[in-house]
């Protein structure tokens, strides 16, 4: 199960919750077009590879929920100041 880079044409919506769905992809770039998120949790997966440099640019995103994946990078240091 992967999560599909259709993702982004999904730019107004508010609250991503994908968490325990078994997903072992990469989070797509494409991600980095749900401008209008708020919360979004994508925990108790196999996702890998790094957080999308573009969810740092997020002015909504209140909660961003990885616990139990195997990301992998640094966090972007904007990120830090939530």
């Amino acid at each position: 199960h992967t999560i599909n880079a259709i993702i982004g044409l999904l730019t107004n919506l508010e609250i991503l919750f994908l968490n325990d769905n078994l997903l072992t992809s990469t989070i797509p770039a494409q991600i980095s077009h749900l401008t209008s998120v708020t919360d979004i949790d994508l925990g108790y997966n196999r996702l890998i590879g790094p957080i999308p440099k573009g969810i740092s640019s997020f002015s909504n995103l209140q909660t961003l929920m990885l616990s139990n994946t195997d990301i992998t990078g640094t966090i972007p240091d904007i990120m830090c100041n939530f």
